[in-house]
């Protein structure tokens, strides 16, 4: 049924249920599971007027995420594809689940609550943009 599992992850708590759940999905339908996780630039800096703010790519930091989130899949005998992708989440994860023709897209419901549900946030730009199935799994704590 679900051939192709996308899961877009951060390192959040909330974002692990997502993952385990899609790599449940993945091992019933005998499917390929991929795991994405987004990443972009951070700033970092200190008050002092001697230094100023930075930014920093956190592209290594995301392949560690990955790393570790890839355990949960393969403690279940899958073997997961890995994918870091620079950019915004929600367009990352649609322009992914198209280039990989992704059967399912597994998102978490971080974000869906409150003024962010009405302004926007990742599961529901997802939900509205994907070109597949989409599963947004209750993650709240």
């Amino acid at each position: 049924m679900f051939n192709t599992v996308l899961v877009g992850a951060d390192d959040s708590s909330t974002a692990r249920r997502a993952v385990e759940t899609a790599v449940e999905i993945a091992r019933m339908s005998s499917g390929q599971l991929h795991i994405v996780s987004a990443f972009g630039a951070k700033s970092y800096g200190t008050a002092s007027p001697e230094t100023s703010f930075k930014a920093v790519a956190v592209e290594g930091d995301v392949d560690d995420l990955l790393q570790v989130l890839s355990f949960i899949a393969t403690k279940q005998g899958l073997e997961p594809v890995l994918h870091a992708v620079k950019g915004d989440a929600a367009d990352v994860l649609i322009k992914k689940a198209d280039e990989i023709s992704a059967d399912l897209l597994v998102v978490g419901n971080r974000g869906m609550k409150g003024v962010r549900r009405v302004l926007g946030s990742v599961p529901n730009a997802v939900v509205h943009g994907a070109n597949c199935s989409v599963l947004i799994v209750d993650t709240t704590e």
